[in-house]
């Protein structure tokens, strides 16, 4: 119904805009055309200069060649004053030429045009100019800029090698140029030719340029497009380009100077083509396009418009979804927090009371039954364990590791998780800087990796750990900044489909057979590196292996040497007075007769508050071991701290299955015990605990 005038309206913009779109593009090769024919003929000319300048460089080291021939160097210095007269009239008929100098077989001068005497204890042997006579005949050699070792001058230098009648070396004849000659005559010749000029040795430094930075040397960068434009096509050329030294796009045009390794170019800014393209095409709308542009900026305003609109919505949907993966992720950790306490509480009665029942006479058979149950608590405990370490709220204890020792030292353990069809190789440069993490979740990381990669790759393969400083100035990878030691273990199995990639660190998330993953490995890589001030990526490729990253961030303090050497504590094996304060009645009643079967003298209380109490009647304990998390208000963490304030010489022992202050706690320097805990670990907690009161007490 409405198709003519939607005809109409497309006719419209299209038949003046294909007009319009023609003229700019004949307008625009005309004056691009016209500009290169400017840039030719600026070409001519500098590159016809610049020859005769060489050329008479040359003639100049011939004529000095001449003079000179047959003398010896002692000749020479004994007639220095004569040739050096000579020299300077030389010099001072040709204005490019700011000295000539003619040095020995030694680099040392002989005679110059400029200085009587010549220093005798000047050296060049150093410099480029002299170096590449020295080594061969290198003909006419174009110097790099360089500063002058008297007078401080910018210059380069032009050689020739001066040979002996048998054709050996016999030193050099060097011609000083200044690049000011060349400036000054580009200055004079570039309104009516060229924008830019320049004089350019064939590896790309600069030895003359207008408009000019100053004296300091300029070098071509590996980016900048004319020297790759220059090794494919040597004798000449135009290039597109924004100019290194100041920013601004230019059309240019390069040749080479016959017979010399150098390279003129001259150059036209595009912003001034384009300036004058757009005031021809100003012209043409002024006069034939008013109601057109109208009709098209109105069309534009609402394709803007639309296409705002659906950004917004494409943004709003890209933010849902990262909020809802927040929450989701957010309420995984509330929900581990949440019953991680409760849930280890009740593994921990599982696991003390198999403690008990392993010292009572069994069969076989219950004995089995037994071990079902112990690993089973272990394998929930793991569970937890993974779960409080992805959402960070599980406690580190960190210490500053060597990763190059620490590494060396679990590669053995390494392959012993892994098949023996499976490499495993390291790469560990020296000089790796140190990090300060906790161990225990490092080595769990690693080795949730390693079984991840092992299962990728079940016809073998080969696992390969790297590690490698890094210093991150921008944000470069997750928004960190600063100094990292990147750890990568790379396997050549399966990989990841590119759809399963982004949610490889998600907790539950799993593509193994039921009963062969839990989904926590990963999470519990990426929650450690959090947790520890880094983070953690993933790379892969369908069938070409995957790459775990962990970036942990470097620290300054050393790592321990070696272990403390420590005598035994006089209050060891089982004998003490041990304040209990644990209000789960189960968990109370378990470790309770596991420290009384280890010999120790346990009294019971039910919260921090009756534990104070208890300290107040005057009963004399050898340590106090609290749950964290307690009805009241106090919790474990309060009670440690009035403890030891009030009885700074009374060791505490700290345990929990999960607390937000827990960290907390063992940031303060308290022993934290974790649930579930066998009854050899309570055991080991405390004896370390005693023995450390112990040698302060005997020191």
């Amino acid at each position: 119904m409405f198709w003519p005038l939607q005809l109409l309206l497309v006719a419209s913009l299209l038949g003046p805009g294909l007009f319009f779109a023609y003229t700019a593009w004949d307008d625009y090769h005309r004056i691009r055309q016209y500009s290169d024919e400017r840039i030719v003929r600026a070409l001519d000319v500098v590159q016809e200069h610049s020859l005769k300048a060489f050329q008479t460089i040359e003639r100049t080291m011939a004529e000095t060649n001449e003079v000179l021939r047959g003398l010896t160097p002692e000749q020479i210095l004994t007639d220095e004053a004569r040739l050096q007269s000579r020299l300077r009239r030389t010099q001072d008929a040709l204005p490019q030429i700011e000295a000539i100098w003619v040095f020995d077989k030694a680099g040392r001068p002989l005679v110059s045009s400029t200085i009587l005497p010549v220093p005798r204890d000047l050296n060049n042997s150093e410099r480029d100019y002299f170096k590449v006579q020295a080594e061969q005949d290198s003909g006419t050699y174009i110097g790099k800029t360089i500063t002058s070792k008297i007078g401080d001058i910018r210059f380069f230098v032009v050689s020739q090698r001066r040979p002996t009648q048998d054709g050996s070396f016999d030193g050099i004849i060097a011609v000083s140029v200044r690049p000011e000659h060349f400036r000054e005559y580009y200055g004079r010749i570039s309104r009516a030719l060229a924008d830019s000029i320049s004089l350019i040795r064939s590896d790309g430094e600069f030895l003359a340029r207008y408009p000019s930075r100053g004296n300091e040397p300029l070098q071509l960068t590996p980016g900048n497009r004319l020297m790759p434009a220059i090794q494919s096509n040597t004798q000449s050329g135009f290039i597109t380009t924004v100019s290194q030294l100041d920013d601004i796009e230019r059309r240019i045009g390069y040749r080479k100077v016959p017979g010399y390794p150098v390279y003129v170019t001259t150059g036209i800014e595009t912003a001034s083509m384009w300036q004058e393209l757009w005031g021809r095409m100003g012209q043409l709308l002024a006069f034939g396009l008013p109601a057109t542009l109208g009709l098209f900026a109105i069309s534009l305003l609402a394709l803007q418009r639309t296409r705002s609109f659906h950004a917004e919505v494409e943004r709003r949907e890209m933010a849902e979804a990262a909020l809802k993966q927040a929450q989701r992720l957010e309420a995984v950790g509330h929900l581990t927090g949440g019953v991680a306490h409760d849930f280890n509480n009740l593994l921990m009665v599982v696991k003390g009371n198999v403690d008990r029942l392993r010292r009572y006479p069994m069969e076989e058979r219950q004995k089995r039954s037994l071990d079902a149950i112990d690993t089973a608590a272990g394998r929930g405990a793991s569970l937890v364990r993974q779960l409080l370490s992805f959402s960070r709220q599980q406690t580190h204890d960190p210490e500053v590791v060597n990763l190059s020792r620490y590494l060396l030292d679990l590669q053995d353990m390494l392959r012993s998780s892994l098949r023996g069809d499976i490499a495993v190789d390291m790469r560990l440069p020296p000089g790796l800087w140190n990090i300060k993490v906790d161990p225990n979740e490092l080595e769990l990381a690693i080795l949730n990796i390693a079984v991840n990669a092992r299962d990728a790759m079940p016809g073998g393969g080969r696992l390969l750990i790297e590690a490698r400083n890094l210093s991150l100035r921008d944000p470069e990878v997750a928004s960190l900044q600063g100094d990292f030691i990147a750890l990568s273990l790379s396997d050549t199995g399966s990989g990841i489909p590119e759809d399963v990639l982004p949610h490889v660190f998600e907790p539950f998330y799993t593509t193994k057979d039921v009963g062969k993953g839990t989904g926590l490995g990963l999470s519990q890589v990426y929650g450690f590196a959090r947790q520890s001030g880094g983070t953690a990526t993933a790379l892969a490729e369908s069938g070409r292996g995957t790459t775990i990253t962990l970036y942990l961030p470097r620290t300054l303090e050393a790592a321990a040497g070696g272990s403390i050497q420590t005598t035994e504590p006089s209050i060891r094996g089982g004998h003490g007075h041990i304040l209990l304060v644990e209000d789960n009645l189960d968990i109370a009643e378990v470790t309770r007769a596991s420290l009384e079967e280890a010999g120790y003298r346990i009294a019971h209380v039910a919260d921090a508050r009756q534990a104070l109490a208890a300290l107040q009647s005057g009963a004399a304990f050898n340590l106090i071991f609290s749950d964290i998390v307690m009805p009241g208000d106090l919790n474990g963490v309060d009670l440690a701290r009035i403890v030891r304030s009030q009885h700074p010489s009374l060791p505490v022992l700290l345990a929990t299955g999960y607390s937000a202050v827990a960290q907390t706690a063992m940031d303060e320097g308290f022993t934290i015990l974790r649930k579930p805990y066998d009854t050899a670990e309570l055991n080991a907690a405390i004896d370390r605990i005693l023995g450390v009161v112990a040698l302060k007490a005997s020191a």
